[in-house]
This record gives structure tokens, C-alpha cells and sequence, in this order.
């Protein structure tokens, strides 16, 4: 068993680690071990301690559910605690999040998770999604998840005037968190969600290429131009804290904040 757990822990580290694109001698040396130790980790002739995990994981910058992944395959219990957002202990950080979405009135803002699925959404945003999806007959999953959303036809893509720049940096985006998903429901969504965008290529780099998304909308005669930003809760130490996203939506001229006045 214990064979198996090391053999578990190697195969996931030289993953997170090619994926980075990083050699050995360069993460051992960040993570300040020896590159025979990293190697020995890495093909499973040596188990690593807990503290070891933890050090090579904070190298390797991982996310909270990946560094509690790699503990679990190293057969050492997760670290970060992982709260629904309903949880009592989560009452602070809801608090901020409705502070957050009023504070953006009468404009569009949403709370998304990890998947980009609909956990929160202020009143612009209600007001924003009924006036683009009006006229519309979207699946119920594009109503749920913000990214199937924007990228199904049968929903803001057939409104989106600049629908190949949005669904060419989503799928940037979708490609990368494929390669690095371990877990196979959840590569399975991201392969769905990519076929729907198999016929945009990926930006040069592999790296989203705009600071901020523009989003052009046309309804009829009617334009609506926007760009969006993406805020994360700073230095969380719980998953689902770390993994929540507020996309919030601005208008981007003064025919659009008068439309988004008017909703």
C-alpha cells in the first residue's frame, strides 16, 4: 500500500511540475532539496513527509485543493478546510461578497465558483442577463454557469458581436485548466464546454492575452458594450474562499452606462 501511495504522490508531483514547466534542478531548488531527493520523490524510491509535501507545493504555487490533492496522495489528511458557502464560519466573507455586489449597483456583478456556476448576482446583473437573454430560449444549464452562458449558441453567442475574441480567451483559459485537472468529472465538463469552442484557436503564448474581457452585445438595433474584471478574495486560507471569483461588469461608453441606468 505504501508502494502505491509513493508511486500516487510521484506521478502527481511531475505532473504539477511539468505542467509549470519546470525542472527538476529548478524546483528543488526553489523548494531548497537536493535534485537526487526531488528525483527520488518523483519516480517513488522515497515517501515524502508531510512538511515535505507542504514546501514542495508552496514551490510549486498550487492552489489549496491541489496542495490538499497532493497530501491525500502522499496519504497524509488535507490541510486547508473546504466550508460550503452557507457554513456559519462563512459569514463574514458572505457579508463582504453582498457588500461587494451592492457597492457595484445598478451595475452587472456575479459570484461564481471555481466552475464559474452562479453562487450570487446583484440586481444589474438580473437586469443585464434579462435584457441580453430576452427573445432567447437558453438551456437550463446555460442559465447556472457563466461560461456555458457566454459560449453556447443557443445563448449570449448569438448576441456576442465579438463572440471569436471572448470564446479564443476562454478557451485559453479552458485548455490550460484541462491540462492540469486530475480529476475526471471535472475534465469531463471542461471537454464539453470545449467543444464548443473547438473551432477558435488558442492565443499564441497559451495565456489569456487581454487585461481586461470586452464584451459587445447587439439586441436588434441595440448596442451594449462592456468590460469585465475578475476579483479573488485575497491570501484565503479555506478552498472554497480561495476558489470564489466576482466578475463584475462595466460599462465601456456613455450609450451603454445610460442603457444599464435605464434597465
Amino acid at each position: 500500500m505504501q508502494q502505491q501511495v509513493t508511486s500516487d504522490f510521484g506521478r502527481m508531483l511531475k505532473h504539477y511540475r511539468s505542467d509549470r514547466g519546470l525542472s527538476q534542478e529548478r524546483l528543488a531548488d526553489d523548494a531548497e532539496v537536493s535534485t537526487r531527493h526531488l528525483s527520488f520523490l518523483e519516480n517513488g524510491r522515497s515517501s515524502p513527509s508531510r512538511e515535505m509535501v507542504l514546501v514542495l507545493a508552496s514551490a510549486l504555487e498550487l492552489p489549496l485543493r491541489e496542495r490538499n490533492q497532493l497530501l491525500h496522495a502522499a496519504g497524509f489528511a488535507p490541510v486547508y478546510p473546504s466550508a460550503r458557502l452557507d457554513d456559519v464560519s462563512f459569514e463574514p466573507i458572505r457579508r463582504a461578497l453582498d457588500h461587494l455586489l451592492r457597492a457595484h449597483e445598478p451595475f452587472g456583478a456575479v459570484v461564481v465558483d471555481r466552475d464559474y456556476d452562479l453562487l450570487r448576482v446583484n440586481t444589474g446583473a438580473t437586469k443585464l442577463l434579462g435584457w441580453a437573454f430576452e427573445g432567447l430560449t437558453p438551456p437550463p444549464e446555460a442559465m447556472r454557469n457563466l461560461l456555458r452562458a457566454t459560449l453556447d449558441p443557443r445563448a449570449l453567442a448569438s448576441r456576442l458581436v465579438n463572440h471569436a475574441e471572448i470564446a479564443r480567451e476562454l478557451a485559453t483559459r479552458l485548455r490550460h485548466e484541462h491540462a492540469i485537472e486530475l480529476d475526471p468529472a471535472r475534465r469531463a465538463r471542461f471537454e464539453a464546454l470545449l467543444e464548443l469552442t473547438r473551432d477558435v484557436p488558442s492565443t499564441r503564448s497559451g495565456l489569456p492575452s487581454l487585461p481586461v474581457l470586452p464584451v459587445h452585445l447587439r439586441k436588434g438595433d441595440v448596442d451594449l458594450r462592456l468590460i469585465t474584471t475578475l476579483t479573488t478574495l485575497g491570501t484565503p486560507l479555506d478552498v472554497t474562499a480561495q476558489e470564489l471569483r466576482i466578475e463584475s461588469y462595466f460599462p465601456a461608453d456613455e450609450a451603454s452606462e445610460r442603457l444599464l441606468r435605464s434597465l
